[in-house]
């Protein structure tokens, strides 16, 4: 009997372009398909369990219709990998790469463990469009600005087309035991706080495609300016499918280059593919990027203390709609429209001088799109201390964002009843029109930030 290959769902959770899965398929081993829930390595958030639970749900469906089962295990992927591997006799392990830090290191000790046993070890790669570490400027060095980063990508020979999903996978025996996917205990229990999210969101790899094809079919023209409206329906919303591994990099890339013509628009959207990218890219290169300033010197900035002004913005309760919308809209849905990501976060950790950890922090919990490279790079970029960043002087006041963006207060409106019957020259400001003040007044807090800044500069 030919023995068996463990193929390692991890962040990959769907069976198209799935290279490591292809992999093992390729060889004619009969295939164990496995996730492995490692709760002291993976420290996501509420709302990117929600999502997991859904997503492994959905995934255990497609391979029972091509005639296998997900097997679920719990514990450390070094531990319990190699052990199942000696159980089950299997002769190989395939997975794809994750790129965080922890993950590296915790690949590298699987990987030795099985050599030593004398199996075969190969991971692919599901997750970016180019290897880390392979787009370099002429000097040969990695890039910290993103658009010649981007050019230099587009520069290169495509990514490889999408792989088909298996038609069939050989039936998994039925001795190898599986933990129950309600043991991991993934859903919230009471209070139920994911109504929201089960209003929104249709997990699983069907649904990525799903969402790919309406966003070609509906939204793709007149993305580069429909995306800046939180009002509208105009961005992908592909985010957390991506985050997931329920779709691809290289299926969304080929998807818009095969099926639109080359427009403003296709480019617009690529790019913002290009910046998960170039988040991924950063962080093999940074490996302390969620934690630590990419300019040294912003680890002297004189961040506030500041609990009552984070619990207040967590909550959505600034007093300023377009950053209460924003965050309730993310507490709700598990999601925040880009343009207004930016808003929030830099009035957090510009406004209020409230360090971008913690803003970072707060996303990773309730984000079901919570993305460790992505989070952290734009988070960096907003609080100008990382690569590529916005000067720091620049800062979006929420106001002229929402009356620029949202003219009708249309966005504010839906998630900020108390502003509902103002008019429209008063729903980002409501204070002028004898509402009560926000939590912070915008010039001054705006002042207080570049007087910081000065002194940094001075002192650097």
């Amino acid at each position: 009997m030919t023995a068996p290959a463990l193929f390692w769902f991890r962040r990959d959770l769907r069976l198209a372009d799935n290279p490591g899965l292809a992999a093992a398929a390729a060889g004619g081993r009969p295939i164990i398909p496995l996730f492995i829930h490692d709760r002291e390595h993976d420290k996501s958030g509420g709302a990117l369990l929600w999502w997991l639970h859904h997503s492994l749900a959905a995934l255990d469906k497609s391979l029972q219709t091509r005639g296998s089962r997900l097997i679920i295990r719990q514990g450390d992927a070094a531990e319990v990998i190699p052990r199942l591997a000696e159980q089950t006799g299997a002769a190989a392990v395939y997975c794809n790469r994750l790129e965080e830090p922890w993950a590296i290191k915790q690949q590298e000790r699987i990987e030795a463990r099985l050599k030593a046993d004398g199996r075969a070890f190969v991971a692919g790669n599901a997750a970016l469009l180019f290897e880390t570490g392979s787009i370099t400027s002429q000097a040969g060095t990695p890039f910290r600005v993103f658009t010649p980063f981007w050019r230099a990508c587009l520069q290169e020979r495509p990514p490889a087309a999408p792989l088909d999903a298996p038609e069939r996978l050989p039936p998994v025996d039925e001795a190898i035991a599986s933990d129950d996917l309600a043991a991991l205990a993934l859903l919230p229990t009471k209070p139920d706080w994911a109504g929201g999210l089960r209003d929104a969101w249709s997990p699983g790899e069907d649904a990525a495609q799903a969402a790919l094809g309406r966003f070609i079919e509906d939204r793709l023209q007149g993305y580069a300016k429909e995306r800046d409206l939180p009002a509208e329906a105009g961005t992908s919303q592909l985010s957390p499918y991506l985050r997931f591994g329920e779709i691809g990099p290289r299926q969304v890339f080929h998807a818009i280059r095969d099926t639109a013509p080359p427009s403003h628009d296709s480019d617009r959207f690529l790019a913002e593919l290009g910046w998960r990218e170039f988040s991924y890219h950063l962080l093999a290169q940074f490996p302390d990027l969620p934690t630590r300033p990419l300019r040294p010197e912003f680890a002297r900035f004189p961040w506030r203390d500041d609990p009552d002004g984070l619990a207040a913005w967590q909550k959505g309760r600034t007093g300023i709609p377009l950053i209460d919308a924003g965050l309730r809209e993310l507490w709700t849905t598990g999601w925040m429209h880009n343009r207004v990501r930016m808003a929030v976060a830099s009035f957090l950790v510009k406004n209020l001088m409230i360090p971008w950890q913690a803003g970072a922090a707060w996303f990773w919990d309730t984000l079901v799109d919570g993305d460790l490279a992505s989070n952290s790079a734009s988070w960096q970029w907003v609080a100008g201390c990382g690569a590529d960043a916005a000067p720091y002087f620049r800062i979006f006041n929420p106001v002229l964002q929402g009356e620029k963006f949202d003219p009708r207060g249309h966005y504010v409106r839906k998630w900020c009843p108390e502003v509902a019957d103002l008019p429209d020259r008063f729903v980002h400001k409501p204070w002028e029109a004898g509402r009560a003040k926000p939590i912070v007044d915008l010039a001054g807090s705006r002042k207080r930030a570049l007087d910081a800044f000065a002194q940094l500069d001075k002192t650097g």
